[in-house]
């Protein structure tokens, strides 16, 4: 029945559909994907104005909107935020809303609200993992091997990496992929192996042709140069090295079990460096050049056992209800 599905909710990023994605997928309930952009003055406020219904969305997507409303909703981000919020009231309490990420607000608006430590929400409905959710664990793994079967001919240590992009706070730029891509190419001198180079959506073009000039492996950037590798990257490597910007391309590096680092220049923005920091303290991070070899902690997973948690919560409050979960 539509009523026990659950909706995920989310914006065009894709940092957090597979947030959202990764935890509904562990709910155990069909899932249906919305992917809603809120109009204006919805899309400013967000997800402080809540009044108005479907009113909030362009005509072309009311339709996705509309009551029987699901059992559960997983909303990820901001915009995501409005229409978690709006479902709690419009179903009558009856769906079970979880909001993924600082919605900015009071988090009592929602059943239950998952925000990485290093962003310190509180309340009595809020879990703090130490990382971003994502699906990586061994079969996703195993996945990213078998789509890339020639990545196991390439001379070890395959070191993975991971290119971000600028944020406020922390400039990557040419100048930096070019410090990076040097150290990078005097270890693999040093220590043999193979580079394995990816860029995300936000990597600058002047980063990644820096890296096609000072690179001879694996430079992907886009359709241009073939399938994403991204999932055999992760599978097959032996090291990872994370641009300092992304919590979740740091945090699904630390999924993989093998060891992570990153490449910083200057200072940290803060709230950035608590998450570093939590990363190191835990034994999932080192500064490039650390040893790779060296003792590192247990890989960050921390997906499926939120949601064992959320689906309790959901379990519980049904049965208080009088409903069969």
């Amino acid at each position: 029945m539509r009523q026990e599905e659950c909706w995920v909710i989310t914006d065009t990023a894709t940092g957090n559909q597979r947030q959202a994605l990764a935890l509904a997928e562990h709910l155990r309930r069909p899932v249906r994907h919305l992917v809603l952009e809120p109009r204006a003055p919805w899309s400013w406020l967000s997800p402080r104005l809540a009044l108005g219904g479907n009113l909030a969305l362009p005509p072309r997507q009311r339709a996705w909107f509309t009551p029987p409303w699901p059992a559960v909703a997983v909303g990820c981000g901001r915009s995501a935020a409005l229409f978690t919020r709006m479902l709690r009231k419009l179903s009558a309490g009856r769906c079970y809303t979880v909001q993924i990420l600082d919605p900015r607000i009071d988090t009592a608006h929602w059943d239950c609200v998952i925000a990485p430590r290093h962003d310190r929400v509180g309340g009595a409905n809020v879990l703090q993992p130490l990382g971003s959710l994502n699906p990586i664990d061994d079969r996703w793994l195993a996945d990213g091997r078998e789509s890339c079967p020639q990545f196991a001919e390439l001379p070890q240590p395959r070191v993975g990496v991971l290119l971000g992009g600028p944020r406020k706070g922390i400039v990557l730029d040419a100048g930096y992929a070019r410090r990076l891509a040097a150290a990078l190419i005097a270890r693999q001198r040093a220590e043999g192996g193979s580079l394995l180079v990816v860029a995300s959506r936000r990597t600058p073009a002047a980063m990644i042709e820096a890296f096609r000039q000072l690179t001879h492996g694996l430079v992907w950037a886009g359709r241009g140069d073939g399938n994403n590798p991204y999932p055999g990257v992760l599978g097959w490597a032996d090291l990872l090295l994370v641009t300092p910007d992304s919590v979740n391309m740091l945090s699904e590096a630390c999924a993989v079990g093998c060891p992570v680092q990153t490449f910083t220049t200057a200072p940290l923005p803060a709230r950035i460096e608590r998450f570093h920091r939590s990363l190191r303290e835990a034994g999932l991070l080192a500064p490039f050049g650390h040893p790779p070899a060296a003792a590192h902690g247990p890989a960050l997973r921390e997906t499926a056992a939120l949601a064992t948690i959320v689906r309790e919560r959901i379990h519980a409050r049904r049965a208080s209800a009088g409903a069969t979960p």
